[in-house]
């Protein structure tokens, strides 16, 4: 399993239709093959900042739905309330206690 991070950074006064996006495109990332689950942080001190954390069960599944959704109307509907582009990080899980 991994953790994709996606660090995103939304233009001032697109703050809730940027959520809103966000919100649309992980409820669609439900449907693709691989997908575990996903969480959203809001900044509390720059309401355009989101991070969102989504679990898969391999890079594959993740790097697979990322090409086939990448052109997706939600993110072009998405893309011009960027402040810049979004960062992903591709994670595991440290298992050292």
């Amino acid at each position: 399993m991994i953790t994709v991070i996606w660090d995103t950074w939304l233009k001032p006064g697109a703050e809730e239709e940027g959520l809103r996006l966000t919100r649309q495109v992980w409820s669609d990332m439900k449907s693709f093959d691989g997908y575990i689950s996903h969480q959203i942080f809001i900044d509390q001190d720059a309401s355009g900042h989101i991070i969102a954390l989504a679990k898969w069960q391999s890079r594959a599944n993740a790097d697979a739905v990322r090409e086939k959704y990448q052109n997706a109307e939600t993110i072009r509907q998405l893309t011009p309330l960027l402040a810049r582009p979004r960062d992903r990080w591709m994670t595991y899980e440290d298992q050292v206690s």
